[in-house]
């Protein structure tokens, strides 16, 4: 059985995984229609074949906010998929978390229902029952980041015989992705960012392995800092993340005093995905800790109990009460 992160148990119930949610600054209005908002599916696995597909008529190059003509004739009934550009990066698997732009649009009317390019922020998604529609989880399973893919989705596949009416899609309605796979995430990814100097005899060190291993996190015998420390071990090139962002991490957690482990994206095989507004709610150091952080960076946190869990410590018998925690943290994507 696979055991639950420990640091996100302790989350407010529905506000652990955001993968879905759209940008709310964007005015867009949106979110609904995004590929996350999937109905419950029983459906078999597809058929899938290459075509028929519209034409994409401008906007061709990788990451450009494409154009696509609308739909001739009728649709298949089974998923058509085509690779428009193929990348070389790493192969997208079933449960990855895929960072990717897109456009969505209905195969009758060419309209557009939603895309990412205009926001100006890729959806970062896992590929998942329940967290996708299915058409873009056959669709995507196999492709190379760096790829962009056309995929004509049935309604099987897709929003079901109930459609979206928030969005405009009815129930017997094909719908037609152009989806730009920027990078796609396991439990095995791992950021390669440079290594910056650990000469803070007072502080923890962290390995700085980029194979995807659980790095080490060894701890002085010293009090620990009564103020929050978050400092660069590997300093990636990313945008910095902002206070308002979803990440997407591998992590390590462990008590100062004893060194004990409490957390490991490593070991559950999982991904850490959180909202820093929720996780303030919760450890303050770590939401505050993360922002401002470059993505693609190993960031070394040591939480104070005032900005961690204090006196109101999470069940189990690790964390004590007003407890210094350290955390190894990969900042793999922002959304």
């Amino acid at each position: 059985m696979r055991r639950r992160s420990l640091l996100l148990a302790a989350l407010p119930a529905g506000l652990v995984t955001l993968a879905g949610c759209g940008d709310d600054s964007s005015g867009s209005g949106n979110e609904e229609a995004s590929p996350s908002a999937s109905a419950p599916s029983a459906a078999p696995p597809p058929k899938i074949v290459d075509g028929p597909l519209p034409a994409i008529t401008a906007g061709k190059e990788f990451g450009e906010k494409p154009t696509v003509a609308k739909g001739s004739g009728e649709p298949s009934k089974n998923l058509a998929v085509r690779t428009v550009i193929a990348g070389n990066g790493r192969t997208v698997a079933e449960g990855d978390f895929v960072q990717a732009h897109y456009l969505g649009q209905i195969w009758d009317s060419a309209k557009v229902f939603d895309n990412s390019y205009d926001r100006k922020t890729p959806l970062l998604i896992q590929l998942s029952q329940g967290s996708v529609i299915d058409g873009w989880r056959y669709a995507l399973a196999g492709k190379k980041a760096g790829s962009r893919v056309e995929t004509a989705v049935p309604p099987t596949w897709g929003y079901g015989k109930d459609g979206n009416s928030q969005a405009g899609i009815k129930g017997t309605d094909t719908l037609v992705f152009v989806i730009d796979v920027q990078e796609t995430f396991n439990s095995k990814s791992s950021v390669k960012g440079e290594k910056v100097p650990q000469d803070d005899a007072a502080l923890p060190t962290v390995g700085t392995n980029t194979d995807g291993k659980e790095p080490s996190v060894k701890v002085p015998k010293g009090d620990p800092p009564k103020k929050l420390v978050s400092a660069y071990v590997l300093e990636g090139d990313g945008a910095a993340v902002k206070k308002d962002q979803t990440v997407l991490v591998q992590m390590v957690g462990v008590v100062w005093k004893g060194g004990e482990k409490f957390e490991s994206t490593y070991a559950r095989k999982s991904l850490n995905q959180f909202a820093l507004p929720q996780m303030e709610q919760v450890l303050k150091g770590v939401a505050q800790g993360l922002t401002g952080k470059k993505v693609g960076s190993r960031v070394l946190l040591v939480v104070p109990p005032d900005l961690g869990y204090g006196d109101t410590p999470p069940g189990g018998d690790v964390i004590k009460k007003d407890s210094t925690l350290v955390f190894s943290v990969d900042i793999l994507a922002a959304m």
